[in-house]
């Protein structure tokens, strides 16, 4: 084994790392894990998610569960924006910071119920994250932290085709869904 074969198969995969190899993705290092950067070629993938849809494995990222009777007020402790305006089922794009206010990462908060909500944060920083979080997690009594990142994948899917492509997997009607907002399904139909 050559030194940069030893330095691959250090690498994170995703649940679909596979998939991607057998469809002739191009993987490269990223974050720590190897990932698809292309198929058949930046622009003609570009021009697919304008005027269609592209699907992207988005596993790699980190995901941290929130949840106790002091779940908000912790929340509202890490990051500068307003976490209560948050309806159930919506989403926050914001900033993880210091007490001094320097940021450490920026993410999305999803309020999944009452006292229950997940932070997803960049795959290369999920350990320093979660450190900075638990060691902030302290100083409430009512909170409970857990870092779902190995055992959550995500993938996105956009583009002016995404809904007609999601909308046969689910009862849910996906056009209704507002920006920023989300719902829990299940899905009726698996995509390999």
């Amino acid at each position: 084994m050559t030194t940069n074969d030893s330095a691959v198969s250090q690498l994170k995969r995703t649940p679909l790392y596979e998939q991607h190899r057998a469809l002739g993705a191009r993987l490269v290092e990223f974050g720590g894990w190897e990932m698809p950067v292309q198929y058949s070629g930046i622009l003609d993938e570009h021009q697919a998610v304008r005027t269609r849809a592209g699907l992207f494995d988005v596993c790699h990222m980190g995901e941290f569960k929130v949840e106790g009777q002091d779940a908000l007020a912790f929340l509202q402790y890490l990051v500068p924006n307003d976490v209560s305006r948050l309806a159930v089922q919506q989403a926050l794009y914001t900033q993880l910071c210091l007490a001094n206010g320097n940021v450490i990462d920026d993410l999305l908060i999803y309020h999944l119920a009452e006292n229950h909500y997940m932070l997803v944060v960049n795959a290369a920083n999920i350990d320093k994250d979660f450190a900075w979080v638990q060691e902030q997690e302290r100083n409430f009594q009512h909170v409970s932290l857990s870092n779902q990142s190995d055992t959550t994948a995500l993938i996105a899917l956009q583009g002016p085709l995404a809904i007609a492509i999601l909308q046969p997997l689910t009862k849910v009607d996906v056009k209704d869904i507002r920006y920023y907002r989300f719902a829990p399904v299940r899905s009726q139909a698996f995509i390999v």
